[in-house]
C-alpha cells in the first residue's frame, strides 16, 4: 500500500493506464520518495494544470541517453521504466512558475506513446511488473544498512559536507536507501539503474557501489555534491 497525501494506492487497479509524463534527465523518483519540481515551461504548466483537474498523478521518466535516440516525430525517446508520482504539495509563484511536490507511488513501464494533441506527452503505462512497489518496507531486513551508512559518512568527510545525522538514523531503511539514491548526483544512466534495481536490497548495494567508485576517482564521479 502506498500512501500519497489524502491517497493510498493498493495495487495496479487503482492506477490509470494513461498518464502524463515529464521527461527530466537526471531525475529520479522512487516509491514514498518526494520530488520538488520548479515548472515553468507551458507545456509542462498545461500538464500541472490538467493533473490538478484530475487525479494529480504524473509519470516522471528520463528521455533516452543513448546518443541520437529520438521517437518518430524527432523527439527524444524516451526510457522504457518511469515512476508516477502524485502532485502532494503545489504553490503558485506570481511569477507564472509552480513549485510542486511529487509524491512516489509505483514504477511504470512504457507501452506506447499516444499519438495527442495536449502540448505534453502521453503513455499508455504497465504497473503489474512492479506491483510489489505497493508494499513499503519491502526487504528492509535484506539491506546491510551499516555499510550503505558508512560509505555516505565517507562520501560526505569527502567532501567536507554536513547531514542531519540523527534523521538519518532514525529513517527507515526503505526511505534512506530511495533518499539517498534521488539525492544522489549520478546521471542519467546511473539513475535509470537506481530506478530499474530489482529490490530494496540491489539498490542499495549499487548505490554503495557507485558511491566507492566516487571515492576511489575511478568513472562515475558525480558532478556536484549531493542535493
Amino acid at each position: 500500500m502506498t500512501l500519497a497525501g489524502n491517497r493510498t494506492y493498493r495495487g495496479p487497479d487503482d492506477i490509470p493506464v494513461v498518464v502524463p509524463v515529464f521527461p527530466l534527465p537526471a531525475a529520479l523518483l522512487l516509491p514514498r520518495g518526494q520530488l520538488p519540481l520548479n515548472i515553468f515551461e507551458p507545456r509542462y504548466l498545461a500538464m500541472v494544470d490538467a493533473a490538478l483537474r484530475g487525479d494529480r498523478i504524473i509519470g516522471m521518466v528520463q528521455p533516452r541517453f543513448d546518443h541520437g535516440s529520438v521517437d518518430l516525430t524527432g523527439r527524444p525517446a524516451l526510457c522504457d521504466v518511469g515512476c508516477l508520482g502524485r502532485i502532494t504539495q503545489f504553490a503558485e509563484t506570481g511569477d507564472g512558475r509552480i513549485l510542486l511536490t511529487l509524491s512516489g507511488i509505483v514504477r511504470f513501464s512504457v507501452s506506447e506513446e499516444l499519438a495527442t494533441t495536449t502540448p505534453y506527452r502521453q503513455v499508455r503505462i504497465a504497473t503489474e511488473p512492479f506491483a510489489e512497489d505497493f508494499e513499503a518496507n519491502r526487504g528492509e531486513a535484506e539491506v546491510d544498512r551499516k555499510a550503505l551508512m558508512s560509505v555516505f559518512r565517507a562520501y560526505l568527510e569527502a567532501n567536507n559536507l554536513e547531514a542531519d545525522w540523527a534523521s538519518f538514523d532514525q529513517a527507515p531503511t526503505e526511505a534512506l536507501v530511495n533518499t539517498l539514491s534521488m539525492m544522489a548526483p549520478y546521471g542519467p544512466a546511473e539513475k535509470q539503474a537506481l530506478l530499474q534495481a530489482t529490490d530494496l536490497k540491489t539498490r542499495a548495494e549499487m548505490l554503495i557501489a557507485l558511491t566507492e567508485r566516487t571515492l576511489t576517482g575511478e568513472p562515475g564521479r558525480p558532478r556536484s555534491p549531493l542535493q
